[in-house]
């Protein structure tokens, strides 16, 4: 990468980190903040779908609209939208509240992760992205290292308080992109304003899914459901299972953190640049199949620590993977592309959680049961339709994907 890039990046995921160090406050803090309502699983799944229905709704919406202004302003948006989102949602005391302020959230926070992605890809040669993409996924991680364990501390005072810490943190990233992040897409690289800006439409997914792209769409969808199984249930599961509270739960998802942050900074940007992004997508589909099923035998702590500690560094691999080729594959419209991808790991957060708050409630183990056979169902799309890298090619057939006619 060339300095200025380089630099650039650095200002990048040192803003992700403090937004991210904001949302990992509040990770431990949602199932107890839930249960405090009356609410169960099934309500919890809700409460996660909703928030991903309106992301699958605006982010491409987000995406797009970053290829024709650039990727600052809208990144921006995203930030004070997921900021004071959380401010409201610290205020709520019904749980009418907490979906207001989810489905406000899902609106406006989408704008973020299109934009960061497709940053990555302005800033990158195809050989360094797949290491660009591993070190945003880096600063995610490090974000969430003590951002867990964090709010589990602050909840025993107040489960509202990291809510607000939260709300704070954003304020910063925004005032940190806005004095020091430059644009990355250059005005004459920028479509035409007047170019009609996309509303998602199942015509559209379902052409970009027999585009150059296509297997990989199905792949996100599959990681993300695959996750959100777990991420979504495993609060409640560890409260009626094990007995633990916020402070137990927050240390277990630091552990997350950390193990997602030295996979992706460490581990990633090597063995994808030696092997491709293709072998690491199926070792890694494989390797959170058995992780997640494992996952259910742990019957203490320490075992606990364990499955999750190789589920996450298995799903750490395929998540910068994927979207390194994505970003491969599709070549222009780079906003267009990870809106796309965005909205089919919506669909992903919107399936996976509804299923696990709806199973959680029949028996406590169908969720990581349920979860295991969606990876390796990902597993054996992958060795099927997976090849190795194709050419670049547009992602679309017959028609462009900006268009909504």
């Amino acid at each position: 990468m060339q300095s200025s890039n380089r630099k650039n990046l650095f200002i990048l995921s040192f803003t992700l980190v403090v937004v991210t160090l904001g949302f990992g406050l509040v990770i431990p803090i949602i199932p107890f903040y839930m249960e405090n309502l009356g609410a169960g699983g099934t309500e919890l799944g809700l409460l996660l779908a909703s928030y991903a229905v309106m992301r699958l709704i605006f982010a491409p919406i987000w995406g797009s609209l970053s290829d024709r202004v650039g990727r600052k302003p809208i990144m921006m948006i995203g930030i004070f939208g997921y900021g004071l989102t959380m401010v409201l949602f610290g205020l709520a005391t019904e749980l009418w509240m907490l979906f207001a302020a989810r489905i406000l959230s899902g609106i406006l926070s989408s704008a973020t992760s299109p934009t960061t992605m497709a940053y990555i890809g302005d800033s990158t040669s195809e050989e360094d992205r797949g290491g660009g993409m591993g070190i945003l996924g880096a600063a995610v991680g490090l974000g969430t290292i003590f951002g867990p364990a964090l709010g589990g501390m602050l909840a025993s005072e107040s489960l509202s308080t990291p809510f607000f810490i939260a709300g704070g943190m954003s304020i910063l990233a925004l005032v940190l992109t806005w004095l020091l992040l430059p644009e990355s897409l250059p005005k004459e690289s920028r479509l035409p304003l007047e170019k009609k800006i996309p509303i998602p439409e199942i015509r559209v997914w379902w052409q970009a899914l027999s585009s150059p792209i296509g297997i990989l769409l199905v792949l996100v969808f599959l990681l993300t459901c695959g996750l959100m199984i777990f991420y979504g249930i495993f609060g409640l599961y560890a409260l009626e299972k094990f007995g633990y509270g916020p402070q137990e739960v927050g240390i277990i998802f630091m552990v997350v953190g950390l193990v997602s942050a030295i996979t992706q900074g460490v581990i990633t940007g090597p063995i994808t640049k030696r092997w491709g992004e293709s072998p690491v997508i199926k070792i890694g589909m494989l390797g959170s199949t058995f992780a997640l099923f494992l996952m259910v035998f742990a019957e203490n702590y320490w075992l606990l620590l364990t499955t999750i500690g190789l589920f996450v560094f298995a799903t750490a691999l395929l998540t910068p993977a994927i979207s390194s080729l994505t970003s491969k594959r599709a070549e222009t419209q780079q906003g267009m592309a990870m809106g796309l991808s965005n909205s089919f790991m919506s669909l992903g957060r919107i399936a996976g959680p509804l299923w696990a708050g709806f199973v959680f409630d029949l028996n406590l183990i169908l969720p990581f049961i349920s979860g295991a056979a969606v990876m390796l169902i990902g597993f054996i799309v992958s060795l099927v339709w997976l090849r190795g890298d194709v050419p670049a090619a547009p992602i679309h057939k017959g028609g462009d994907l900006t268009a909504n006619s």
